[in-house]
């Protein structure tokens, strides 16, 4: 007799609070789960069940139980279930700003392909990948990000080679990063940048990319959007907390929101709502 087929389930989302520029998440999804999208921090991820298929470098990656995802600030990847049967996922989002306090303005680590089987990031990841329930001590953290941006850099070539010399004014770059996030709820001039970092604004461009991956407008963007998902989450309306984070209006905040994390305000509080409980 044939078997009836499998009820729907409800895709999910946990989180747990931020911690120390970091973010960790589990979920789960049956099928299509992000858009094409782009955010400014490292996502290490490892696949719990499933296949976890994304499009990433002009090519497809298929992730299977036990793999270790590395994505690097600002390129631009997808999300969906490789078979019928959905899967499931934890990653741990690191800002650059982390990984330069180590490396001490270093360029940041690039891992070409996005899927990695090195044991020492491997290992790190898993330090960081721990149940979003469970308490991660700051010291357990901080011990785990070491080893982490250390094994970025010995896979990708590390301190002393040819790229990790790259020249920029790291403490420039480090200043405007400082500024954006004190001011990220209002319109930013360009003169009032480059008067706080004695840096012309070409120059600057230049090294906020290479040190933290992204440009500072994008990095003020992304701090708007971190406060209207707490927004959200405290219970304000998809336009009063855009209005609070500094974007124009609901549709502007909606556009960015949907570019950042490959799906809308609206679907983003329906997976996290969905979330089993804990």
């Amino acid at each position: 007799m044939p078997r009836p087929p499998a009820l729907p389930r409800s895709d999910w989302v946990l989180r747990s609070p931020a911690s120390g520029a970091m973010e960790r998440i589990e979920a789960w999804f049956q099928g299509p789960a992000y858009a094409m999208h782009r955010h400014d921090t490292y996502a290490i991820g490892r696949t719990l069940a499933g296949v976890q298929s994304f499009h990433y470098r002009r090519g497809r990656r298929d992730s299977l139980a036990g793999s270790t995802l590395v994505l690097h600030p600002d390129e631009a990847h997808d999300g969906q279930a490789g078979t019928d049967e959905g899967f499931r996922y934890r990653m741990v989002y690191v800002e650059p700003a982390l990984i330069q306090d180590i490396l001490g303005g270093s360029v940041l680590p690039f891992l070409e392909g996005g899927i990695t089987h090195d044991p020492a990031i491997s290992a790190a990841a898993q330090a960081l990948l721990q149940g979003v329930d469970e308490v991660v001590e700051p010291l357990e953290q901080s011990d785990a990000l070491v080893q982490l941006a250390h094994a970025l850099a010995a896979a990708t070539g590390g301190p002393g080679t040819r790229r990790a010399k790259a020249k920029g004014d790291y403490q420039a770059a480090r200043r405007a990063r400082d500024y954006l996030q004190a001011h990220a709820t209002r319109v930013v001039a360009l003169d009032e940048l480059e008067a706080a970092t004695g840096r012309d604004r070409w120059s600057l461009s230049h090294d906020f990319r290479m040190f933290y991956g992204t440009s500072p407008y994008r990095y003020l963007t992304m701090r708007r959007l971190d406060a209207v998902r707490r927004l959200l989450l405290a219970g304000l309306s998809l336009a009063d907390a855009a209005q609070d984070a500094g974007f124009a209006d609901q549709s502007h905040m909606t556009r960015h929101f949907l570019k950042t994390f490959g799906i809308t305000p609206g679907r983003w509080l329906q997976v996290m709502r969905h979330a089993p409980p804990r």
